[in-house]
């Protein structure tokens, strides 16, 4: 084995979805940029999938102090208040940037940028096109990315980060022959996306693995909240090949309504106010709730129709969603969806500050990748929002990093080579561990949690962690080292799942009883660094 490939950059960006490509782009203005996607860049990640909006105040009737407040609040208050306001205040440019660039969003009577209603807003404040509105921003992106100098590294795993001891200075990589290389830079930004994948039923693309929590983990950068897992409510449910397949909050944002199966609006009995538009972490425990006690569909769902809406509004505003259920044998226009939540986006992360910056110098982070902007519980359209904010501040930020020597520590590459060779030695396949971590995580680390299940889920990843990865040529390098991510995401979610003994966000445990409100539980974030985990205690409040 052996270095095969090295090249060298000012900065060099690791993922390649709308927080990437938006990275890269500012970046290159400061020098020369690698982007390296283990898929194919602007294909492979969330971005491109995401369907219903992306939020930002641009109407006099709204304002960023509602914007802020309803992200505060739909996070549980436990988001980073600094990193809130910055997306709330600089998404509205963001917004004229894509605009500007050719992206061809849905337009009002007035001409001006249409926006719908999405849950946990006090007002339609969702941009959108259609139903296909990361795509719209990823290909505008793409046309930026084009007519730049950015160098693009498609299929290529990057396996560990490179340090010099004091800072990141580049990366390890295999491309899908297996074969090494090693990328020198002045900055590095992950911007990887989230790791749905841990899951057995997930809206998560394959790309969906948690690369990124785990690079910066091994490299020493701090993560936090990561027992905070969002499951979108309505997912698909049939046929069985399509479980999980995102049915976006536009349906419900365009008037959708949710039924259990004795045809009952039950969203009634659990936010009467919102309804269908509460948030979704409300939205999903209710869905859930309904299942559990036996009023479910025949598939394990519920119910979510729009018949009851114009057929050219369900024709013009969700035409993705009509051509899905069409090929399921399901006419929307005329039909309800069978839908149930599924594993989506994780809220928690490395721990950043405005400037995307993490704990590690010349290490940014971007995207999904980063915790503490949603808090327990991220807003529909909050995402593709955060993509743009903190994608364009850490390309500006990596770029104004200093140039440095190129200090390789060869014990890195030497330890690289050893557990790729490790791999070829092994007793189990990776698919194999990748489906019994992902049965774990559904059947344990769910919606609803309890120390028990999660102390069952702990000593089952950990076994897997200690099970020897089998391959049986280079091609699967890439698998193994991903599986073995992908374990470790898998037990930071459990650790922080056991340590948060409270109900908040995303994160319910059915075996804690508590006396505070979101906005003044005693806890903070949950924190882990490389060995060392823990949950912050606020003062005066216990």
């Amino acid at each position: 084995m052996g270095i095969e490939n090295t090249s060298d950059c000012h900065v060099l960006v690791i993922g390649s979805g709308g927080a990437g490509i938006r990275a890269a782009v500012e970046a290159e203005n400061f020098g020369e940029t690698i982007i390296v996607s283990k898929t194919i860049t602007g294909k492979g990640g969330c971005t491109v999938m995401a369907e219903g909006g992306i939020n930002a105040v641009l109407k006099d009737t709204d304002s960023i102090q509602a914007h802020f407040e309803d992200t505060m609040s739909g996070g549980a208050y436990l988001n980073d208040e600094d990193l809130v306001r910055t997306l709330t205040s600089e998404v509205p440019d963001r917004i004229r940037d894509l605009f500007t660039w050719g992206a061809v969003f849905d337009l009002a009577k007035d001409n001006c940028i249409a926006q719908r209603p999405f849950g946990g807003q006090r007002c339609a404040r969702t941009c959108y096109a259609g139903d296909h509105t990361g795509h719209e921003i990823v290909m505008t992106l793409l046309e930026k990315l084009r007519s730049s100098s950015v160098t693009i590294e498609n299929e290529v795993t990057v396996l560990d980060l490179l340090s010099d001891g004091e800072k990141v200075n580049g990366a390890i990589t295999c491309d899908r022959e297996g074969n090494l290389g090693l990328i020198t830079a002045d900055a590095v930004i992950l911007a990887t996306g989230g790791a749905g994948q841990v899951y057995d039923t997930t809206t998560n693309s394959t790309a969906g693995t948690g690369d990124g929590y785990a690079l910066g983990y091994r490299a020493g950068a701090q993560l936090i909240d990561m027992e905070q897992v969002q499951f979108h409510p309505t997912g698909a449910v049939t046929p069985y090949d399509s479980r999980g397949r995102l049915i976006t909050e536009a349906v419900r944002g365009e008037g959708g309504v949710l039924k259990n199966a004795l045809g009952e609006r039950f969203m009634e009995k659990y936010d009467p106010k919102r309804m269908e538009l509460s948030t979704r972490d409300v939205v999903s425990r209710s869905i859930a709730t309904e299942v559990l006690e036996g009023r479910d569909t025949e598939h394990g769902g519920v119910w979510l129709d729009v018949s009851h809406l114009p057929r050219e509004q369900i024709e013009s505003r969700l035409p993705i969603m009509l051509n899905q259920f069409l090929q399921f044998g399901v006419d929307i226009r005329t039909q309800p969806m069978e839908v149930a939540p599924t594993a989506h986006h994780f809220m928690g992360g490395l721990k950043i500050t405005p400037d995307t910056l993490t704990t590690v110098p010349h290490l940014f982070a971007a995207g999904e990748v980063a915790g503490g902007v949603h808090g327990g519980n991220r807003l529909g359209g909050n995402a593709l929002a955060e993509t743009q904010v903190f994608g364009r501040r850490a390309g500006l930020s990596a770029g104004k990093c200093k140039r440095t020597a190129r200090n390789i520590d060869d014990k890195q590459i030497k330890a690289a080579e050893d557990k790729l060779n490790s791999f070829y030695k092994g007793s189990t396949k990776t698919a194999d561990v990748r489906q019994s971590m992902k049965m774990i995580m559904w059947n344990n680390v769910g919606i609803y949690r309890n120390e028990l299940d999660l102390r069952v889920a702990e000593r089952g990843i950990e076994k897997l962690q200690n099970t020897p990865l089998k391959i049986s040529s280079s091609r699967e390098l890439s698998d193994a080292v991903i599986t073995e991510n992908m374990l470790l995401v898998a037990k930071l979610v459990i650790e922080g799942a056991l340590l948060r003994r409270e109900s908040r966000g995303a994160h319910t445990r059915t075996d804690v009883k508590q006396t505070w409100t979101n906005a003044d539980s005693p806890f903070g974030h949950t924190f882990f660094v490389k060995g060392k985990s823990g949950i912050e205690i606020l003062e005066n409040r216990l």
